[in-house]
């Protein structure tokens, strides 16, 4: 390691010999704890970055610079000492930081983590999920993931379908749906795991043996929801469970809002089922808008305060309508291999006649009837050609010759 980057401070402000102070203690409380000795020690990357999910909050950029620049095991150097911070983060204090460093070794969060089955990922790796660079330094230091589909595959082919926690039946049955006939598909669905649209989707998707990624708020051995235990177990056996935050970690509103940008990253596009005009769902579609992500939106009832945002989002440009996975997989697709099939309604007989033939039909009465020469007249199409067209809408029963006139068949 060089020497220390200059900072805009020194030893003569009373401020500054406080806040080493401050920083000092804080640095000596963390040396029974392994994270600072062993990694100075010559630890790897990846164990610096399990030990800096503990000490900073997902989406710090600045952060994400200094790690970019100066490597993540510098800086949890620095940070477990009492000098000053890189550059990239001289504004703050290093108190901030230095405060979360005692309690923790990245080698338990490490063996927690293969204990349940699961993996911290880091970028670089094999099953890093490279989209996840779009976010630039706002990407997360790492991925802690448990599940039984590795996430680099299964993100590969992915739509985020979200919506209202506080979803209608309506949503929650289209959720549903959408997830279920997306993961027969071949596609994964990928959600937060919350109450309503979020739930109903990794339910679809199950109940097909599809499969689906829940992205958490929390740590991965954390059940939040409470009452979603059994779903996040489930989901743990036959999908993958991923967060940015280490074992243990609580859920907060801020975590919310920032698992939506790695939501948003990690697929294709984001489905938009039901939200109200402030919702966490809509924040997901915007930021997918933002990394060049397809945005859908599902409509719903005009009157529905549920249904209005995404009716806002479907006025916003680049945001598209969509009611079935087909049309989504032709968003997010292949472009010329995934076009959904035109929908049509039913077919009537006579659909495919000429404009001259269909004018005869339609001048010929169901109730009563004409004779060549009224239809003819009524039409304003000469009596040969009007003849010729009457055999042919015979011969195909759209009408019947009696000995007073044409007369229409009923289902024509």
């Amino acid at each position: 390691m060089t020497g220390p980057d200059p900072l805009p401070w020194g030893d003569a402000d009373p401020a500054v010999r406080a806040a080493r102070a401050e920083a000092a203690q804080a640095a000596q409380a963390a040396q029974a704890v392994p994270v600072g000795a062993d990694v100075a020690d010559g630890e790897d990357e990846r164990v610096a970055r399990a030990a800096l999910t503990r000490l900073v909050e997902p989406g710090d950029a600045a952060f994400g610079r200094a790690v970019r620049v100066h490597g993540a095991a510098r800086l949890l150097r620095d940070l477990c000492g009492p000098g000053p911070l890189p550059v990239e983060l001289a504004r703050r204090d290093p108190a901030g930081y230095r405060v979360r460093l005692g309690g923790h070794d990245p080698r338990a969060d490490l063996a927690r983590i293969a204990g349940l089955g699961g993996a911290f990922v880091a970028p670089g790796d094999p099953g890093w999920p490279s989209q996840l660079d779009d976010l630039g330094d706002a990407r997360p230091l790492g991925l802690w993931v448990r599940g039984a589909a590795p996430l680099r595959l299964a993100a590969l082919r992915s739509v985020a379908v979200v919506g209202a926690r506080a979803c209608t039946d309506y949503g929650a049955h289209v959720a549903a749906t959408l997830a279920a006939d997306l993961a027969e598909a071949g596609w994964t669905v990928v959600s937060g795991g919350a109450y309503g649209v979020d739930a109903a989707a990794h339910r679809g998707a199950l109940v097909v043996a599809g499969r689906t990624v829940a992205v958490l708020a929390c740590g991965i051995d954390v059940n939040y929801p409470r009452g979603h235990e059994r779903l996040l177990a489930r989901i743990a056996e036959e999908g993958t469970l991923v967060t940015e935050l280490p074992p243990g970690a609580h859920p907060t509103r801020y975590r919310f809002v920032e698992r939506n940008r790695v939501i948003a990253a990690l697929t294709r596009g984001t489905v938009v089922v039901e939200a109200a005009l402030r919702s966490g769902a809509l924040i997901s579609a915007r930021r997918a808008a933002r990394l060049g992500r397809r945005v859908m939106g599902v409509p719903g009832p005009i009157g529905s305060p549920s249904s209005a945002g995404v009716h806002a989002l479907l006025r916003e440009p680049g945001s598209v309508l969509v009611t079935r996975a087909a049309e989504v997989i032709e968003e997010v697709g292949l472009i010329g291999d995934d076009l959904a099939p035109v929908l049509a309604g039913p077919a009537r007989p006579g659909d495919d006649l000429a404009p001259e033939t269909r004018r005869i039909l339609e001048t010929v009465p169901t109730h009563d009837t004409l004779s060549t020469a009224l239809i003819a007249r009524e039409a304003g199409v000469a009596p040969a050609a009007t003849r010729r067209h009457l055999d042919v809408l015979a011969g195909r029963e759209l009408v019947d010759r009696t000995s007073k006139g044409w007369r229409r068949r009923g289902g024509a």
